[in-house]
């Protein structure tokens, strides 16, 4: 099983990016699992969520406590399927949203608890261009989903991603470019 992760600002192509992989893998003949956080299925995903629409430091905490708890579970039950490739979304950087320090060190908790990858990809979008599409494509608009919390949770992100061996991808590109290489990452065909 090749676990796959791809993580990165709001508004950063996420979703659309394990959308297309699978696609691509599926069109291959692969077995795909794909989970995305927080997921709609459990109290957790479904409360991290509900948390990131309301404001308060005690809110931030609970939205981020039920967050890594859904990815939790998520390895728990679904890590020991059988699947040629799983691909996560939204995994180890939901604790870039903590204060610092205290992402840095439940960054590095959590990366002890679950499973990393060598296929760990981080789509870094400017803070400018994730508030665009923001705006452009969500009518509810998320805690975190303004330039300044946007800029702020940006730097602690990469911070984590260089010192924890994220491929970091420029995600100001088009999609498909992308696509390509996280493709040429894990050595799919061109036209799969």
């Amino acid at each position: 099983m090749v676990l796959v992760i791809i993580d990165g600002l709001d508004a950063s192509g996420k979703d659309t990016q394990a959308k297309i992989l699978v696609w691509s893998l599926q069109d291959v003949g692969e077995s795909v699992f794909l989970r995305v956080h927080p997921a709609g299925d459990n109290l957790f995903g479904t409360k991290a969520k509900q948390f990131l629409y309301l404001r308060g430091k005690s809110v931030h905490f609970a939205s981020a406590l039920f967050y890594m708890l859904d990815v939790l579970r998520s390895v728990m039950l679904f890590s020991w399927r059988k699947y040629d490739y799983v691909v996560f979304v939204r995994y180890l950087m939901g604790t870039a949203y903590l204060p610092s320090p205290l992402h840095a060190v439940a960054y590095r908790f959590f990366a002890l608890v679950v499973p990393t990858s060598d296929f760990m990809f981080f789509l870094d979008v400017s803070p400018e261009e994730a508030e665009r599409r923001i705006r452009q494509e969500r009518r509810r608009v998320e805690m975190f989903e303004n330039l300044a919390e946007l800029k702020r949770v940006r730097l602690k992100a990469l911070s984590l991603a260089f010192a924890g061996g994220w491929r970091v991808l420029d995600a100001n590109k088009p999609a498909n470019d992308v696509a390509l290489v996280i493709a040429e990452a894990l050595r799919l065909p061109a036209d799969g």
